[in-house]
């Protein structure tokens, strides 16, 4: 906050003095630049120390004061855009002569900038991801903890760690991806994804036995998972033309060459992927290897005796 207390006083002393050398040297050049400071520092005061410091530090939720404090630095550029551009081009006629060759020099040599630029407003807009959200845009992987004008950031995930979880560099990713690539989001509007773990057992074991086994205790351990996606789910039929699909776990076969692989499906919250699967597995397990029934398959040979060997001289 005292920075920017500072940084006000600076303007202030810089309009005076401004202002000053005009009333010495009188020029139209200097009478916009006055006009061009008074301006920034007006904006200055109301969107930088008023807006976004005095109101947003009001705001109790994180997540509420992080998106009011962007659309306030939002704003406080277009405006001040406008203004700059207003008092340097008086003329409405060269206003839109200005405002059309500026976006045609714009677009042909800085069409990366123009492309950053637009696609921070169509975020900004339309909301396609926000502040929190786990998505995936052009192969980067991660969480978002910042949207800026031009650039999001990333908390990465995936790469050489396994199970969506991060690795802790961040990825800066250019705001123009979102007018070329595809946006998987893992967390908007449903916190839940599907998730299967998949088990190999022989022939000769007791696959209705396990099949029962895998789903029964999937079931229960989930069962709070289920209640909660599925009241998410609810709110998804209402925003989007879906068919309504039950939450539940499901356990699915496939016969392979060498054994029964039996897959068990069910809901997880997207952030607890591998920790939910790693619980899961490890109790499938300690029941799997109680049984007598049940026999996990493995692609390892196992010797059991080998032929007798007689030397004859």
């Amino acid at each position: 906050m005292l920075q920017r207390i500072f940084f006000f006083l600076i303007l202030i002393a810089l309009t005076a003095g401004t202002w000053f050398v005009s009333q010495q040297y009188p020029h139209p050049m200097l009478d916009s630049a006055i006009n061009t400071l008074i301006a920034l520092t007006i904006l200055y005061l109301v969107f930088k120390l008023v807006l976004d410091k005095v109101v947003a530090d009001k705001l109790d939720d994180p997540k509420l004061r992080y998106s009011f404090r962007k659309a306030v630095s939002f704003a406080y550029v277009i405006v001040l855009f406008i203004a700059v551009i207003t008092i340097w081009i008086p003329n409405p006629e060269a206003l839109f002569v200005a405002y059309g060759l500026m976006a045609a020099g714009i677009a042909v040599a800085l069409s990366d900038l123009f492309k950053n630029l637009a696609g921070g407003v169509i975020i900004f807009f339309t909301k396609p991801f926000s502040v929190g959200d786990r998505i995936e845009i052009s192969g980067e992987f991660g969480d978002i903890i910042d949207v800026d004008i031009m650039y999001t950031t990333l908390m990465e995930i995936r790469e050489w760690v396994d199970g969506d979880q991060a690795t802790g560099r961040l990825n800066i990713v250019p705001n123009g991806l979102i007018l070329t690539s595809v946006v998987n989001n893992y967390t908007k509007d449903n916190e839940f994804i599907w998730d299967e773990i998949m088990i190999p057992i022989t022939y000769n074991s007791d696959w209705k036995a396990a099949s029962n086994l895998m789903l029964d205790t999937v079931k229960k351990e989930t069962e709070t998972i289920i209640q909660k996606s599925n009241k998410e789910y609810s709110h998804l039929l209402e925003k989007y033309y879906l068919r309504k699909k039950p939450a539940e776990p499901g356990v699915f076969m496939k016969l392979t060459d060498n054994w029964i692989q039996l897959a068990v499906r069910y809901m997880t919250p997207a952030r607890e992927r591998r920790t939910l699967h790693n619980q899961l597995s490890k109790i499938l397990l300690t029941k799997f290897e109680k049984s007598k029934k049940i026999k996990i398959a493995s692609a390892t040979y196992e010797i059991v005796g080998l032929p007798q060997i007689r030397l004859k001289k």
